[in-house]
């Protein structure tokens, strides 16, 4: 058994066959109406086919269940007060400046792409992956999730919410080491495997 928060061209090729993928992200996104197994996805399908591999995969319901807490407790050290679906709140009280360098450093982000509304903050929300299109639901001073668009900073500058982008593999590159310690409690044998951001910076 392999956990991962993808499952890439690479992690086929070397993982056994007969083995179960348990991923955060699926393969499949939307339906297919065709597959040419030149091209994404259907490339990764066939290989899974050849070698016989089953593949599990959590994504939002594991958001909502359990990552978005592990991100707000064991990575940035708030608990969190409040949960709303997709959504978790937790109190800061800290300047803009101290919690988004905080946050820079859980993260390990190289730099921060943010739009600020406020000096201080008070209540933030967190959604893990890419949560913007929340925003009208979110009541908090700021929002974290991942892939904040040009038009989202607009949104949330207009309605003066302050945002942060933490990126979305960034948030969710913790599934493995989450799921894996329930996997042991049942006696399972468990390989995580080091998924690879798809972005590259500079």
């Amino acid at each position: 058994m392999v956990l991962s928060i993808d499952l890439d061209e690479a992690l086929i090729d070397k993982i056994p066959n007969n083995t179960l993928a348990i991923t955060h992200h699926p393969i499949i996104f939307g339906g297919l109406k065709q597959l040419r197994f030149n091209e994404y996805p259907a490339r990764l399908l066939q290989k899974m086919i050849q070698k016989n591999i089953a593949s599990i995969a959590m994504h939002t319901n594991f958001d909502q269940t359990h990552l978005n807490r592990y991100v707000a407790e064991q990575v940035l050290g708030y608990p969190i007060v409040a949960r709303e679906g997709f959504v978790a709140y937790m109190e800061v009280n800290d300047t803009f400046e101290r919690f988004a360098d905080r946050v820079k450093q859980a993260f390990k982000l190289s730099h921060v792409k943010m739009v600020r509304c406020h000096d201080t903050l008070n209540r933030v929300a967190l959604t893990t992956g890419s949560g913007a299109s929340l925003i009208k639901e979110i009541d908090a001073d700021c929002f974290l999730t991942g892939d904040i668009k040009y038009h989202d900073a607009m949104e949330a500058k207009t309605i003066g919410m302050s945002m942060i982008d933490i990126g979305h593999y960034e948030s969710e590159c913790y599934f493995g080491e989450i799921l894996e310690k329930y996997l042991i409690n049942l006696g399972l044998s468990v390989i995580i495997s080091p998924s690879k951001n798809p972005f590259t910076y500079m």
